[in-house]
């Protein structure tokens, strides 16, 4: 809860003048009836119509002024609920952004666009439920005894008498309702995953068949999420009933007793009508008090979910302890040096991996699924921190620089890379700036320029969410123009033209190399493929089999001495040196 209340203190003097309105609004609210009495008990017995009539415009202008100050008070919730909660879910969200890959995994994503979405959202409610309430109710319980005290101090006696029991039965309830909100956003972020994977997966879904075996699977996550939901309501639900319970017994005796008080001559009609008056608010603030202490429950459950986030330190910060005494002359571009990683910490996904790249070179790398190519990049890109050895970009290791001297190193372009819902220009330009020219030039060496000129608007196309307006060629392409953007030190291609035919493939290839070759460039490539003809030229080839390289070397050392390179090359092009 620390975090919310470091997100609130800015708006304490606008929360302050508002529980000030509020606080005039509900006093206005408790002389109501204590108006009411005067007016049955001490001025219709005189027959003065003219303060009856003054009596009653006064309870009017009382009326007027509670409803004003409430509605005046609750805008001002409203705003400060609002307004904490924007600079929460920006502050969560850049700090989402920032976490590790490591990180990442170990939230899972469907966590933490829930912690995003519906814990920031049970936040909202909460901040806003205790302005509105907070105050109010407190002060119309608060008020309603004392003035009920100074009706019938003997029937406030009999109404205090029961508000321990309801106080504790709160209070155990509300102790046990945290946790199992807990659980129920728990059980929420499952059924988000499940949500999310069959949205990311409906084509396939829809191909193979298998509408009925997801519905199964959402009614398991759905059904898990509604005995959350359950148990949690079920725990709350008892407050209300234990409540009624307890105040009409109050209110029973209350009646009983104050029957026998004006029969016995002890008090007034009036009185006991105030006194009936005050009870129901003294009971509409008890419930308001458990509909606070409910919504609290499950903001602070849902604070405690949003902490942990905010709370996670700053990972893969730069090390100085890897950092070089003097900066290195004539490093190799790219080195692993015994590199060893593994995601589970039980087996090596990348082991003892060396290699080194000079400036300029092209690294090919290839090798069936699971291979470890993808960790390759992930470790150069410093996405995660190896195990064992060390990476070194220009001769520093990737350990000792921030992730912004790494990330303006690469241009990168993945199988399976995003695009925004937004236009083509800002989906290549990615935020960094550069001019139309700049974006034209990238996306004539991708093959793009066919696809843009073909779209209404060129640059200006909008791309529907992750490109669904886009085939799965020109979604790459779109990728690729954004990876060469820029002009990168270093180009990582992961898989990234497997949607691509032969011809346009080849065509992007020649591009680059003539891009990159230019004077003044030296631009080092990594290129991670399935086809041979993508890496045919590459300067070193890499074959890797269960994280460790089996073979390296160009094209024709490796079709003599790497049998699984000779047997891909054969499967794909016959052992033909061909492009």
């Amino acid at each position: 809860m620390k975090h919310v209340f470091s997100y609130v203190r800015p708006f304490f003097k606008k929360m302050a003048f508002g529980f000030v309105i509020k606080f005039g609004g509900t006093v206005m609210d408790l002389f109501l009836p204590l108006l009411l009495s005067v007016i049955i008990d001490d001025i219709v017995p005189t027959g003065n119509r003219t303060m009856i009539y003054l009596a009653g415009g006064l309870m009017f202008v009382c009326s007027v002024l509670a409803i004003l100050g409430n509605v005046g008070a609750n805008r001002i919730a409203a705003r400060v609920a609002r307004d904490t909660t924007e600079k929460i879910r920006n502050d969560l969200f850049a700090r989402i952004s920032y976490l590790s890959a490591r990180q990442i995994d170990a939230f899972t994503v469907p966590s933490l666009e829930s912690r995003l979405t519906s814990d920031t959202y049970n936040i909202h409610q909460m901040v806003g439920m205790v302005q509105r309430l907070g105050v109010r109710a407190p002060c119309l319980l608060i008020g309603g005894v004392i003035i009920t005290f100074l009706l019938e101090p003997v029937l406030t006696l009999v109404l205090i008498a029961v508000m321990p029991f309801i106080a504790v039965s709160v209070y155990l309830i509300t102790k046990r309702g945290i946790p199992l909100f807990n659980a129920q956003q728990v059980a929420t972020d499952d059924m988000t995953r499940v949500v999310r994977e069959n949205a990311q997966g409906i084509r396939i879904i829809k191909a193979l068949g298998k509408e009925g075996a997801e519905r199964e699977r959402f009614h398991g996550s759905n059904t898990a999420l509604n005995r959350a939901e359950k148990r949690a309501a079920l725990n709350m639900a008892l407050t209300s009933p234990l409540m009624n319970l307890f105040l009409n017994f109050g209110l029973v005796a209350v009646i009983f007793v104050g029957a026998v008080r004006v029969n016995g001559g002890l008090s007034e009609t009036g009185k006991i009508i105030a006194f009936t008056s005050y009870f129901t608010i003294i009971l509409n603030a008890l419930m308001s008090v458990t509909r606070i202490f409910i919504m609290s429950s499950r903001g602070i459950a849902s604070a405690n979910r949003i902490a942990e986030v905010l709370d996670t330190p700053e990972d893969m910060e730069p090390d100085a302890a890897y950092a070089p005494a003097e900066p290195p002359e004539g490093a190799p571009k790219i080195e692993f040096d015994h590199v060893s990683f593994s995601y589970n910490g039980v087996r090596n996904d990348v082991d003892d991996v060396s290699f080194t790249l000079n400036p300029g070179e092209t690294l090919g790398v290839i090798g069936p699924t699971g291979a470890g190519k993808t960790t390759l990049i992930a470790l150069m890109m410093r996405q995660y921190d190896v195990d064992s050895g060390s990476v070194r970009l220009d001769g520093v290791d990737v350990r000792a620089m921030s992730r912004d001297e790494i990330s303006k190193k690469f241009g990168a372009a993945f199988q399976n890379d995003f695009l925004f819902a937004d236009t083509v220009r800002t989906n290549i330009d990615f935020g960094r700036g550069l001019s139309d020219a700049a974006l034209i030039d990238a996306a004539r060496d991708a093959q793009a320029i066919p696809v843009i000129a073909e779209k209404p608007g060129g640059l200006d196309f909008e791309l529907a969410i992750k490109g669904a307006n886009l085939s799965g060629g020109q979604k790459q392409r779109m990728i690729l123009s954004r990876a060469l953007a820029g002009d990168p030190e270093i180009l990582v291609l992961d898989d990234s033209s497997s949607a691509l035919d032969y011809a346009t493939d080849a065509r992007l290839r020649m591009a680059i190399r003539e891009r990159f070759a230019k004077e003044g460039r030296a631009t080092t490539s990594v290129i991670v493929a399935q086809r041979i003809s993508s890496i045919l030229h590459s300067d070193l080839i890499l074959v890797m089999e269960e994280g460790r390289i089996t073979g390296r070397g160009k094209h024709a050392e490796l079709l003599e001495t790497c049998p699984l390179y000779r047997e891909i090359s054969d499967s794909q092009m016959g052992g033909a040196l061909f492009e």
